[in-house]
């Protein structure tokens, strides 16, 4: 009997191992998917603030092997040491004026009820419409001009489709209703709307701002920038955010000079170049160096942000979660609003906050870019690094 127990613990024993290794090289399959194959770093150690568990030794000069306590590999990963740049936080409020490169179609209906040409000729909502007939197109009214003048003649379209280059064959209607010929679609040139500084360049004037792309409110799709233009703005309003309905920020344009053109919109957000008098408005600044990917910590940060007035204030946040490969570039980490003044306020992150940059550790690590619609003291943010790439660096 004695025997027998022996043989069933061992062979329990033996399966409970089995299983824990399997959950060991589990969870070290899951960090070798989930951290980067290449990091920077000011100091040239390797470590992940965010995974204490992982470990890591040098396999060469450039070359560091990381590992799950110690003992069970991960993944190799690449080192480029670089220091890291001193830059000005924002938080700076700020109006965005965009001009669109052409001009995208928001809306697809038919001419008096009976026909849509767009559609017949293959336009969806969302395309970027460049030429009509070889006219390059900067405005609605160039593409308007050329429909009605074309007396029902084919027109030829040059347009981009999730950036595919594409053509198409329209053929416009003339509406009995209007008067004029007709091509069934709605377009827009331009947009506008408020979002949050993230950092300056004091060298160079450069900056970065939303931490996300300005995408057109009813395609969804990323606005192309033709040219644009940043402009002060000052914040009279907030529209309080709750479980289910996001909240806002509302803000008027000011009266004040023009900051700076906007210069390129991305995943990584929105960025332009301020002029040397926006510089020396900006007053006493608050300067801290770029903090890396790998160097940002669970736990405790602030955000630097504007929800009444034209200046900005810090909060207290929490670091929830850290996705060093995630797979948008504006959803990098989870963090939630801690601050009691800032949630009674707004109810945690609203529209408009968008850029706020986040701080940690005196570095900027980071910049708010989406709300959890379900629970609006919690969002998304992207990482400073990835923002100061997109800059050109």
């Amino acid at each position: 009997m004695k025997k027998l127990f022996k043989n069933v613990f061992v062979k329990a024993s033996a399966t409970v191992l089995s299983a824990a290794l399997l959950g060991l090289y589990g969870t070290a399959g899951y960090f070798s998917s989930n951290i980067p194959d290449s990091i920077t770093t000011e100091s040239g150690n390797v470590e992940f603030a965010a995974y204490p568990e992982l470990k890591s030794e040098y396999t060469g000069e450039n070359q560091a092997s990381v590992s799950l306590m110690g003992a069970i590999p991960v993944k190799s990963v690449t080192i480029n040491k670089k220091a890291a740049p001193t830059l000005i936080a924002g938080g700076n409020p700020f109006g965005i004026k965009l001009l669109m490169e052409g001009v995208m179609v928001t809306g697809i209906s038919d001419v008096d009820g009976e026909s849509c040409p767009a559609a017949d000729a293959g336009i969806e909502k969302g395309d970027i419409i460049t030429r009509a007939d070889d006219v390059p197109l900067t405005s609605n009214s160039d593409l308007s001009r050329v429909i009605s003048e074309s007396g029902g003649d084919t027109i030829t379209l040059d347009f981009t489709r999730n950036g595919v280059d594409m053509t198409a064959e329209l053929i416009p209607v003339y509406s009995e209703k209007e008067e004029k010929w007709r091509s069934g679609m709605w377009v827009r040139d331009s947009i506008a709307g408020i979002g949050t500084m993230t950092f300056i360049d004091k060298e160079t004037g450069e900056f970065s701002g939303l931490g996300h792309p300005v995408c057109d409110s009813d395609t969804g799709e990323l606005v192309p920038l033709h040219s644009g233009e940043a402009v002060p703005v000052k914040i009279t309003e907030v529209q309080k955010g709750k479980a289910g309905v996001p909240g806002c920020l509302h803000g008027q344009f000011t009266q004040l000079p023009s900051y700076g053109e906007l210069t390129k919109n991305s995943g990584c957000g929105i960025f332009g170049s301020l002029s040397r008098t926006a510089l020396d408005r900006i007053g006493a600044p608050m300067e801290y160096k770029l903090g890396y990917r790998q160097d940002i910590e669970i736990g405790k940060a602030h955000i630097i942000s504007t929800v009444n007035g034209t200046d900005p204030k810090m909060y207290t946040i929490s670091i929830e979660e850290v996705d060093y490969n995630s797979r948008e570039a504006s959803k990098n980490m989870v963090i939630r609003i801690t601050d009691e003044e800032l949630i009674a306020e707004t109810g945690g992150i609203v529209q408009g906050m968008s850029g706020s940059p986040i701080i940690q550790n005196d570095r900027i690590i980071g910049a708010v870019t989406h709300v959890f619609v379900a629970d609006p003291t919690r969002g998304y943010g992207i990482f400073a690094e990835n923002m100061y790439e997109m800059m050109g660096y």
